[in-house]
C-alpha cells in the first residue's frame, strides 16, 4: 500500500469527502462498486474515489459483487478481471444480462485482443494498472456523465401520432390520455417502439420480453398486441398504432 501511495500523489478535489460503504451506509452520492482481490489496490481506490466526492464500496471477488450489487445498488461498477471464485468476466456477463448499469475495467492486462472483447462484451471505458489517479475520477466521470445521457434520453416521443413512451417510469400517454399497462404489455410495447418503425419479427419480441423464443411466447406475444390495441382503440379508434406485417411480427406506426 505505501509503495501504491509513494508512486503518485492524491490530487485533493474541492468536493467533499465521500463516504466508505464498508463502514457506513448513504445514498446521497454516487455510488461505485469496486470488484478487486488486492486489499492494496482497494484501498488506494476507495481513497481516491473518496476523495473525490463518491461513495464506494468494495468485493473481494465476483460473488461477493453479486450480493453486494443487489443489496446496495451502484452508479458504477469498476471491476478486475482476474479474481478468484468468479472472475471479473463471469461477472460482466451477470450484470449485462440483467442491467446496464455501467462498468469500468482496471486490470493488469494490457493485450488489445483482451481489451477489444471487454468493449465488445459491454464493459463501458478499459483501464490499465498502473493507472493514473487523475486518470482514473477523469474516466469514471466521463462515463457517468455518458449513461446520464443515456438515461435523460429513456423517453420515446412519436409526435406525429402523439405517442409518449418512459422507458424508466412505464408511463404511457396516446392522444393526450394516460393508457394504463401490465408490465407484459408495457415490454412488448417498448420492444417495438424502441426499433419503431421498423418491423419487429416474433423471435426478437419473444427473447426481449421471456429471455428465449418458443411457440408459447409468441402465442402470448398477440395475446398481447390484441389487449394494448384495445386499449389505444378506446382512446382514438380511428387509427391502428400497432400493425402485423406478413405474419412475420409487428410494428409501431409513428406516421398519423
Amino acid at each position: 500500500m505505501a509503495d501504491l501511495m509513494e508512486m503518485t500523489q492524491v490530487k485533493e478535489y474541492p468536493i467533499s469527502v465521500g463516504v466508505d460503504l464498508d463502514e457506513v451506509y448513504t445514498s446521497e452520492r454516487r455510488r461505485i462498486l469496486i470488484v478487486e482481490d488486492d486489499i492494496d489496490t482497494t484501498m488506494l481506490l476507495k481513497h481516491i474515489l473518496r476523495q473525490a466526492g463518491f461513495d464506494v464500496f468494495s468485493a473481494e471477488n465476483g460473488k461477493e459483487a453479486l450480493k453486494k450489487y443487489v443489496q446496495t445498488p451502484p452508479d458504477l461498477v469498476l471491476l478486475d478481471l482476474m479474481m478468484p471464485e468468479m472472475d471479473g468476466w463471469e461477472v460482466l456477463s451477470h450484470l449485462r444480462s440483467s442491467s446496464n448499469t455501467p462498468v469500468m475495467v482496471i486490470s493488469a492486462l494490457s493485450n488489445k485482443e483482451t481489451i477489444v472483447n471487454m468493449l465488445e462484451q459491454g464493459v463501458d471505458d478499459y483501464l490499465t494498472k498502473p493507472f493514473f489517479i487523475d486518470e482514473v475520477v477523469a474516466r469514471i466521470n466521463a462515463v457517468l456523465r455518458r449513461a446520464k445521457r443515456v438515461h435523460d434520453s429513456s423517453r420515446l416521443t412519436f409526435p406525429k401520432v402523439e405517442l409518449t413512451i418512459d422507458l424508466k417510469t412505464k408511463e404511457v400517454t396516446y392522444r393526450g390520455q394516460n393508457v394504463q399497462l401490465t408490465s407484459r404489455e408495457f415490454s412488448v410495447l417498448a420492444v417495438l417502439a424502441k426499433n419503431a418503425p421498423a418491423l419487429v419479427r416474433y423471435e426478437t419480441i419473444s427473447q426481449s420480453v421471456w429471455g428465449k423464443d418458443s411457440q408459447k411466447a409468441r402465442q402470448r406475444i398477440k395475446y398481447l398486441v390484441y389487449l394494448l390495441r384495445r386499449k389505444f382503440d378506446r382512446i382514438y379508434p380511428e387509427f391502428e398504432l400497432l400493425t402485423n406485417v406478413g405474419r412475420q411480427g409487428y410494428k409501431l406506426q409513428t406516421e398519423g
